[in-house]
C-alpha cells in the first residue's frame, strides 16, 4: 500500500505517496476506521502533498472517508492539495464539500491542536 498511517498520540497521519488505485483507496478507508477505533484517536491528517492527480472515485473516497472518521468521533482534515490539483478539481466539478483542508502538513496539526483545546472563558 502507498498511504502508511503514523500515528502521533491520538492523531492519525495518513500520507499518501503517488497515485493509488482505487483499491488502495479503499483499504486505506478500512485501515484508517480500524486505526481510530483502535487507538480511540481524536484527529486523522490525511496528507495529498504527493498526489498530482485526483479522480471523481478519490474525490469520493476521501470525503467518505471523512464523514465516516467524524461519525466514529475524530476530526479528519485533509492537507496538502496541490494547486494544480485544485484547479483540476474545480474544472471536473469534483468538490470535497464538507471537508476540512490545510495548506499543509503543520497547518493540519494547529488546526487539529486547536480544535481540541478546552476553550476558557473569562467570567
Amino acid at each position: 500500500m502507498r498511504a502508511p498511517i503514523l500515528r502521533q498520540g491520538k492523531i492519525l497521519i495518513a500520507t499518501i505517496q503517488g497515485s493509488l488505485s482505487d483499491a488502495d483507496l479503499l483499504q486505506l478507508r478500512e485501515e484508517l476506521a480500524t486505526d481510530v477505533r483502535r487507538y480511540r484517536s481524536t484527529g486523522v491528517i490525511i496528507d495529498v502533498t504527493l498526489l498530482d492527480v485526483m479522480d471523481s472515485f478519490a474525490a469520493r473516497t476521501l470525503r467518505g472517508i471523512t464523514q465516516m472518521v467524524k461519525l466514529l468521533g475524530a476530526i479528519s482534515i485533509i492537507v496538502g492539495i496541490q494547486p494544480d490539483v485544485a484547479f483540476a478539481m474545480v474544472q471536473l466539478g469534483l468538490t470535497l464539500e464538507g471537508t476540512t483542508t490545510a495548506l499543509d502538513l503543520q497547518d493540519g496539526l494547529d488546526l487539529l491542536h486547536r480544535s481540541q483545546e478546552p476553550s476558557h472563558h473569562a467570567g
